[in-house]
């Protein structure tokens, strides 16, 4: 069983797991559809064998537990899972720190950025260009997908995720364009490091 000390190691794809078997029993094939379906890949990396091999993992700390099998047609047979108490109490305290606690991520973008400068002037402007482009679309996937669930009237706490991705997606077009603006007009002076 995990202990309160261990809820670290609830990765984002085992929250989310814990969070669909609250809604109801399922087999980790319908939970990897289900992730699909609602997008949540755009939140954390989906694929079924680790979806399969976390679903062990909460099985062997006693988070959920296995209800039984079923088959269907000549597929093979497929366990269904359930909660326990132990992974609903945890699953709420994961949420809990999470929400409180600020943890830096080390994501990629900042340490390219900080190395900007062994790219000349030209090719990182087109390389922010084309990163501006891809934020770009991606945001209109967002923003349509916030039409979508507004349209069917989901309640917006089951999608606060995407509001604070339309946030930071709109926060870094912003400054890319800011940081375009300032290449182009020599605002900024480049430093291009060359080889001896």
């Amino acid at each position: 069983m995990i202990g309160v000390g261990d809820l670290a190691s609830l990765t984002p794809l085992a929250i989310a797991v814990l969070a669909l078997l609250v809604e109801r029993r399922m087999h980790a094939y319908e939970m990897y559809q289900l992730l699909l379906h609602r997008r949540n890949d755009r939140l954390i990396k989906v694929k079924p064998g680790s979806l399969y091999h976390t679903v062990e993992r909460l099985t062997g700390q006693e988070l959920v537990r296995a209800t039984g099998t079923e088959r269907a047609g000549n597929r093979p047979e497929r366990t269904t899972y359930e909660i326990t108490a132990a992974g609903r109490e945890a699953l709420e305290e994961r949420v809990r720190t999470g929400i409180e606690t600020y943890e830096y991520e080390y994501p990629l973008f900042p340490v390219v950025l900080s190395e900007a400068h062994n790219l000349e002037v030209k090719d990182a402007a087109e390389r922010f260009r084309r990163r501006l482009c891809e934020i770009e679309e991606q945001l209109a996937e967002v923003e349509s997908a916030i039409a979508d669930v507004t349209e069917r009237q989901v309640p917006e706490p089951f999608w606060l995720a995407a509001g604070y991705n339309r946030a930071v997606l709109a926060a870094e077009r912003d400054w890319l364009t800011t940081l375009l603006q300032r290449i182009e007009s020599k605002d900024l002076s480049w430093q291009h490091r060359k080889n001896k």
